[in-house]
């Protein structure tokens, strides 16, 4: 072999071991054994375990009894192998949509171990969902595969690898997934980024139609409303039975009432809010 070729030879043996270390190691497979729910983390790729999931009791959830018997059918059916739709939670802020998600997997799993697994992926890890879903078709168990506080704003264009993966991609969704999202908008995307793409497209229903389509992927479309003042009551007297809160009902009612309006809001993010205000004036220990 020539100088010349030696040389050649030697710079593209460089190449490739430079290319080698850039490239990003493979996803190691955790022991799906060793715990239910998995946050995704990205950089490097990897599934982190949590022994104790951030949860409430499901009988503390109030006022979204009609969104729950849905969830929660449609949960359990994916749980025992059987057909069920990904799911979008969206609404009003503080209502309990998270608190749902993983409530019902708390359930599910008390009853039925190992059958169901959460795992948690971030927004902004959305264009690594490929990856993800490569690690966890090969995988024996079955996944709620779950994104809080799901949306899209200005030139982000993430929503179009989700609606390949949720339905449209050669390989689609893989059977032991299942994915669930909450977000505080129907459509997931601002209406004013949706008008715009009205206002400068060639064929303006087409453009709407190409963002409203995400959201169709989502076979569960499950609104989550304030709730009224009766309603905010029921879920602190709930509170104060579950943790043993001794309060006159007028007296729950008044500073209750005064409560919220000093925040503009009846929901259960403030409800909850309240009763750890309470029980710290009261001295109960609260978990």
């Amino acid at each position: 072999m020539s100088e010349q070729n030696l040389e050649l030879a030697a710079v593209l043996t460089r190449i490739a071991d430079a290319l080698e270390r850039l490239a990003p190691a493979a996803s190691k497979a955790p022991d799906f054994a060793s715990a239910d729910a998995f946050v995704w983390h990205t950089d490097p790729d990897g599934l982190e375990p949590i022994a104790v999931v951030n949860r409430i009791d499901m009988a503390l959830l109030r006022g979204i009894e009609h969104q729950q018997n849905i969830l929660h059918e449609n949960t359990s059916r994916f749980a025992d192998g059987l057909p069920a739709n990904n799911a979008l939670l969206w609404g009003a802020r503080g209502m309990g949509k998270s608190s749902l998600v993983k409530s019902l997997h708390g359930e599910i799993v008390a009853t039925r171990p190992g059958s169901l697994k959460l795992v948690e992926i971030h927004r902004e890890d959305i264009p690594s969902l490929p990856r993800l879903l490569k690690l966890l078709r090969a995988a024996p168990s079955r996944f709620i595969l779950f994104c809080d506080d799901l949306s899209f704003d200005g030139d982000d264009t993430s929503y179009k690898s989700l609606k390949a993966v949720l339905e449209g991609g050669i390989e689609g969704r893989p059977a032991n997934v299942i994915f669930y999202a909450t977000s505080n908008r129907r459509h997931l995307l601002p209406r004013d980024m949706m008008e715009n793409e009205r206002s400068t497209a060639i064929n303006p229903s087409e453009a709407v139609e190409e963002k409203v389509s995400l959201s169709d992927r989502f076979g569960l479309w499950l609104g989550f409303h304030n709730c009224s003042q009766d309603e905010f009551l029921d879920m602190l007297k709930g509170y104060c039975s579950h943790y043993g809160i001794e309060i006159a009902e007028d007296d729950l009612r008044a500073q209750a009432v005064e409560w919220a309006m000093t925040r503009g809001a009846r929901n259960g993010r403030v409800a909850w809010q309240f009763i750890q205000d309470l029980a710290g004036r009261r001295g109960v220990q609260i978990d």
